[in-house]
This record gives C-alpha cells, sequence and structure tokens, in this order.
C-alpha cells in the first residue's frame, strides 16, 4: 500500500516536511514546482507511515486502497511523475528482503515491545513464508508511544494501528500481552524457544536538566505528563499542579508543543477525543492561561517542526508570543539561513516566528510565548516550585564553525508553579544485554546487537526502532529502520548462524505458568471493543481502560 494525492492538491508542501523518507515531490527547492499541477508520491519509496495526511489541508490524500473509484486515475498520475523524473540519488533504496530456503523450516523469532518498530518488524518478518512471531508487551495492551504518545488531538497519527492490527492479529503472529521480558520470562527463556529474539523496546526514560531545584515538587519530565493524559496506567495516578496562572516548558521539540497545546486548549475540544478522563477533569480545573516554551538555541536551530510550528498559530482564542528582539537571529545563524546551504524548511521556521513577533497579543486569549537563547539554570523554591531562574544564551562557533549554546550571566527569573523538561526520551538498559549508557541505547550494527568487549555480534539477538538509534524521527521512520534489522536477522539464519529452539512447544506452557494473567490478541481485541464502546456513549473516539485491573477485566469479559 501507498498514499496517493488526489486533485484537491494545494501545493502547499505541508506534506513534504513531514515524509520521513523524501518521497513527496516537485518540493518548493526543485525547478517544476514553480510550474507543477499537483504534487506527488513516489508509490515505490513510500513507506506507509501516514504522515502526510494529517498536514494535508485539504484532504488530498488517501491510502490507495481508500481511493474512490473517479479518483483511481491519480494512482498512475503519481506514478508516471517518477517516470519522468527518476527518484534521485538521495533518495533511499527500497529494502529488499532476501527470501528463505524452505529446507531451513520455519523462523520463530520473539519481539519484545509492541510499538511501532516491533509491529514494523512483525510486519517484515510475516510477509515471509514459514515465520511465525511472538509479540511480548508488558502491559495489557499494544503499540507503545502510539497509544501513550501521540497527542489527543491528533487522531490522524494513530490512524496506523489499522495497519498493526492487520499484523498482530496474523495466525503466525501471537500476541503475549501483560507478559514482562526480565521478570515473568527472561532473555535465556527467549531465545531457547526462538531462532532470534529483535528488541523493539524505545526509549522510556528522559533527560533530567541536571540543575538545582529539578526534584522539587512541581518539577517533572513532560514523558510524564504526556503519559499522564494519554491514560498510561503507570502515570495514571499522577498529579500536576494546575492551580498557577503559568507553565514552563524547557526544550521546543515537538513534545513540548504537544504539552503546551494540551494545556491551553477548551478543555471541551478535548473533550471529543480520547484524552484520558482523569487529565480532562483536570484540565477542566486548571488555571493556566500562559505556557513559557524556552529554547536554549535561536529561531533558526529550533527542535519543532514546521507543521507544529503552523498548528500553534492556528488555535483558537490563543496567542503565540514572540519577543520581537529574540527573534532577531545572531550574525552567524542570518549568514547560514541567507546563505546557500539553508533548506527551505529551515528559513520558514525562521520567517513563521518572525510572523508571531510582528502579532499583537489580545490579553484576554491564553498564550503559547516562544522563548529563544534561554536556559534554565536553576528551579527555584521552599517545599514545591515557586520560580524558574533562566539565562539568556549566545550562540557561539567553535573552530568547524559549528553553533552552539552558551549561557551568559545575563539572567531573570520566571514565576511558575509548574515546570516540565521536554529535552528528550532516553534507552533504558535492558537485563543481559549490552548497553552503552553514554547513547542510551543497546550497541549495534545494522540492527545486529554487539559485544561492546569483542566487537562480534551476539548471536540471536537485535535492535529496532529507538533503542537502535536513539530517539529520533517519526513513526514511520521506524519501518525502515525494522527491516534493515529483519534483513540481518533473515541472513543469519539463512548462513545457519542461528541456534534453533530448544524447546519450541513448551513456551505456551512457560507463559502459562510465570505470567497467568498474560492477554492474546482475542483479549486485547474485547478491551478494545470495551473501550470503543464506552467512548461512544459518550461522544468520542474511545474512553480509555487506565488501571491494569479493568483491562484484564475486560480482557476476560464473556464476547
Amino acid at each position: 500500500m501507498a498514499y496517493v494525492i488526489t486533485q484537491p492538491c494545494c501545493n502547499d508542501a505541508s506534506c513534504v516536511d513531514v515524509c520521513p523518507v523524501n518521497c513527496i515531490h516537485p518540493t518548493p527547492d526543485e525547478k517544476p514546482f514553480a510550474s507543477t499541477e499537483m504534487l506527488y508520491i513516489d508509490p515505490d519509496t513510500c513507506i506507509d507511515c501516514g504522515a502526510c495526511v494529517e498536514e494535508c489541508p485539504v484532504e488530498a490524500i488517501y491510502a490507495e486502497n481508500d481511493l474512490d473509484e473517479v479518483d483511481e486515475p491519480y494512482l498512475d498520475i503519481n506514478a508516471q511523475y517518477y517516470t519522468k523524473h527518476p527518484i534521485g540519488p538521495d533518495w533511499p533504496e527500497p529494502l529488499k528482503l532476501p527470501q528463505i530456503d524452505a529446507a531451513l523450516g520455519t523462523l520463530h523469532v520473539a519481539v519484545v515491545g509492541s510499538g511501532p518498530a516491533a509491529c514494523y518488524a512483525a510486519m517484515e518478518l510475516t510477509a515471509k513464508p514459514r515465520v511465525e512471531v511472538d509479540i511480548f508487551d508488558r502491559l495489557p495492551t499494544p503499540y507503545g508511544l502510539v497509544r501513550a504518545g501521540v497527542a489527543p488531538d491528533h487522531p490522524g497519527t494513530k490512524g496506523v494501528t489499522d495497519q498493526f492490527r492487520s499484523v498482530v492479529g496474523k495466525r503466525t503472529v501471537h500476541c503475549h500481552f501483560n507478559v514482562n521480558v526480565g521478570t515473568d520470562v527472561t532473555h535465556e527463556d527467549l531465545l531457547a524457544h526462538h531462532h532470534a529474539v529483535i528488541y523493539a523496546v524505545g526509549a522510556a526514560g528522559d533527560r533530567e536538566l541536571g540543575i538545582p531545584g529539578e526534584d522539587l515538587a512541581g518539577s517533572h519530565a513532560a514523558t510524564e505528563f504526556v503519559a499522564w493524559y494519554n491514560g498510561h496506567p503507570d502515570y495514571a495516578d499522577r498529579t500536576f499542579d494546575l492551580s498557577g496562572e503559568r507553565a514552563v516548558i524547557v526544550g521546543n521539540g515537538n513534545v513540548a508543543l504537544d504539552v503546551a497545546r494540551i494545556l491551553v486548549t477548551d478543555p471541551e475540544v478535548l473533550a471529543t477525543t480520547d484524552l484520558a478522563d482523569h487529565a480532562l477533569e483536570a484540565l477542566r480545573a486548571s488555571n493556566i492561561r500562559e505556557v513559557v516554551i524556552l529554547g536554549r538555541r535561536g529561531p533558526a536551530q529550533a527542535a519543532y517542526t514546521n507543521p507544529e510550528l503552523l498548528a500553534l498559530g492556528r488555535m483558537p482564542n490563543v496567542d503565540v508570543v514572540v519577543d520581537p528582539e529574540e527573534a532577531v537571529l545572531d550574525p552567524a545563524s542570518r549568514a547560514f539561513i541567507d546563505g546557500d546551504d539553508a533548506e527551505p524548511w529551515q528559513r520558514h521556521k525562521v520567517r513563521q516566528v518572525e510572523e508571531f513577533a510582528r502579532r499583537t497579543a489580545d490579553p484576554a486569549k491564553k498564550r503559547i510565548v516562544l522563548r529563544f537563547l534561554t536556559s534554565p539554570v536553576e528551579i527555584l523554591g521552599t517545599d514545591a516550585v515557586e520560580s524558574v531562574r533562566i539565562a539568556k544564551n549566545e550562540m557561539v562557533a567553535d573552530a568547524s564553525g559549528r553553533l552552539s549554546a552558551k549561557p551568559s550571566d545575563d539572567t531573570s527569573t520566571l514565576d511558575t508553579g509548574l515546570v516540565l523538561r521536554s529535552i528528550g526520551y532516553r534507552g533504558q538498559p535492558v537485563a543481559g544485554i549490552p548497553f552503552d549508557d553514554r547513547r542510551g541505547v543497546i550497541p549495534n550494527e545494522n540492527g545486529r546487537v554487539i559485544d561492546p568487549e569483542t566487537g562480534a555480534p551476539v548471536p540471536g539477538v537485535y535492535v529496532a526502532g529507538w533503542i537502535k538509534r536513539g530517539p529520533t524521527g517519526v513513526i514511520g521512520t521506524n519501518k525502515y529502520c525494522s527491516a534493515e534489522t529483519v534483513r540481518m536477522l533473515i541472513d543469519d539464519f539463512s548462513a545457519g548462524r542461528l541456534d534453533a529452539p530448544a524447546d519450541r512447544e513448551g513456551l505456551d506452557r512457560l507463559i502459562a505458568e510465570r505470567a497467568p494473567d498474560a492477554v492474546d490478541f482475542q483479549g486485547w481485541q474485547r478491551i478494545d471493543k470495551t473501550e470503543r464502546a464506552a467512548g461512544r456513549a459518550a461522544g468520542r473516539t474511545r474512553t480509555k481502560l487506565i488501571t491494569i485491573e479493568s483491562m484484564l477485566a475486560a480482557a476476560r469479559a464473556e464476547t
């Protein structure tokens, strides 16, 4: 399946910015853009991530199998553009997985995790004959950060779960949810029952600021706040002080903008989404009227993407405020933006911030304040957060010309009772597996786990997704990442480098003994059905179950 652009295309190219594999052309910096009738998606390069669908302002993009009959000619129209304009040398080559020799028998693979990287890996594996996959997740529900990380007001992004549901429901895929690898079953158990194990466990940790006062009540990781409002059972009982009028977010990536948006969006709008009920209740009582987002670098180096930035500017009854002085680029950044090396999306970020700086704020509206070249140096308070001291930064260039932000002695304070650090996710060690603590990943080469002492591959052990490459990219980025890992695994199986399972038939018995509350695919379907039914009754897409107990009760319910 690929996505297809149809007649309503308005050529605003917002879809180009979010495509992780550069498969939408012509781009604004290519010559045909000035005269083209529309944009086109290359069907051979598209990874089916769906990121472009949400960003299209005129609903011109559809999955090819969802096209109406009148739009079917656009399949050829899109493809023919790339006959005239062949793939460029910087485009990713589609990964072609090797075939499996039938004489080798059935390949058995355990996949730990059920987020995008795990599901894409299972999708690639089961596209081959004679492959069976066991998917393990410590929660009773699958899909990882698609369920517990994507903002509730971005329902289009969650549409990727339709693809994932089709793979976890295959007869060659066996789901073992609510099973904790490392506690209920060990790494050695998995290897004893499979040819190979793929760890696609994401990056569950978060980075710390390393400043005084960071441990005060009212100072949290943004990842915790995101998990809380998305109904993750580990975070459903958390509390956040929303009694003040200002919240401060440190970091200006897309997660920071998501959090800011949730904090100032009308709760009655959020009531139509799958936002957790406890979060909706808290936000209805919230006094937050201003969210200040601190970015340590300037507008040219901001971590957010253009679509997320533009979405802030379209929020009803919310102003986006930028101090005109902070919208002015330092000389080095200005030279870069005005030079030949800057990409169009980088210039657009700067222009949008400059446009925000020209706006006049309405005191009656809530506001999101974008601050640049500022870093927190101390969180102040006695028993809880009362304010944060911030320093102005200067952009300095090293000997190679690379720019970095350096704090100055020019400081000020912001009164607030809530500080959320949004400076990145971080991978966590897996028992029995090598770990690179500096990078927060499992050391690997193209997905094969490497023993750091010998430099040799660890037989039968692989990684995919954020625990492989770090917390970068969008959901669809994981498709190529997982396909690369699967290619390494199949190469090793075909070459006889993987040991056959010692006790394949004993896996179900082991899980029944060690994890009697394990949830299979049918159990997850009952949980899903329960949530959707509750959502329909309230006029929402779903109402999430937020405790393990309620999930297990739904999983065991009679159909």
